[in-house]
């Protein structure tokens, strides 16, 4: 049965890992990691928290940059695919399979980062336990990024109910509904892996495979989220629209959020 509270523990396997990898070419994670290696302010060789990593991939362009990486993820196939890139490359990156908020480490980190919009996967309590977790493994002054945060500023000036996306030969298909009471946005996702050649349309291949998967983000406003950080240990917080720096609006594309761990 679908919970809330419990979605993200077996969400992440199967297809909606290959259309996640496939859907992230490498110029948008050079871009991501131009982002975090100018906002973080953390020289090449100290070391950097990705949680939760997905597939590895900022780690392992971050660790070609000279940066020492620790990658955390609750999904043991992303994190097999990050290994064997890391591996592949002969980078030393260390990988950590729990969930975002089970992490053990005091004051070890120069930066930290989350991305992928996974900010609001647990809800009020979670989300503030696994802010007060990274502020626990930040060295005083550290900076944290939150990136592509799913705010309600960014969410209701461009929300759609359903939407569908092809990538390679998987089809992407999402159901959106709003929980206005709850501030939850519950999500339908139909994942369907069709015949060599892509996806191919209405008319295209019939599918190979189909999966159906369930989720649910917690929407908070850009206010709630520097709340929430300033409660957890953080200061000085700001928000960006976009890659570029541009400031965060009502109607921006994307919200990033930057602060800095109290000293």
């Amino acid at each position: 049965m679908f919970s809330r509270e419990t979605w993200w523990k077996d969400f992440f396997s199967g297809s909606i890992v290959d259309f996640w990898r496939q859907a992230m070419p490498p110029e948008a994670t050079r871009a991501e990691a131009d982002f975090l290696q100018h906002h973080l302010q953390a020289p090449p060789g100290a070391q950097l928290l990705d949680v939760p990593c997905g597939d590895g991939r900022l780690c392992v362009e971050l660790a070609r940059r000279g940066y020492r990486m620790t990658g955390v993820d609750i999904s043991s196939d992303f994190l097999a695919a990050a290994r064997e890139s890391s591996a592949r490359e002969g980078l030393a990156i260390e990988w950590r399979l729990s969930e975002m908020r089970d992490l053990p480490w005091e004051s070890r980190f120069d930066g930290a980062f989350c991305g992928g919009s996974s900010f609001g996967f647990l809800g009020d309590e979670g989300d503030a336990s696994f802010l007060a977790a990274v502020a626990r493994g930040l060295k005083p002054g550290a900076r944290f990024v939150i990136d592509a945060v799913k705010a309600a500023e960014v969410l209701f000036a461009h929300f759609r109910e359903s939407h569908e996306t092809e990538v390679g030969d998987i089809r992407f298909a999402a159901e959106n509904r709003y929980d206005p009471e709850g501030g939850w946005m519950d999500s339908r996702y139909t994942i369907t892996r069709c015949a060599a050649g892509g996806a191919g349309g209405p008319q295209g291949p019939p599918p190979l495979r189909q999966e159906t998967r369930t989720a649910a983000h917690r929407i908070y406003t850009y206010r709630e989220v520097v709340r929430m950080l300033e409660a957890a240990g953080f200061e000085d917080v700001s928000g960006l629209g976009s890659l570029e720096g541009a400031p965060f609006r009502l109607g921006a594309a994307r919200l990033i959020v930057i602060a800095r761990k109290s000293r």
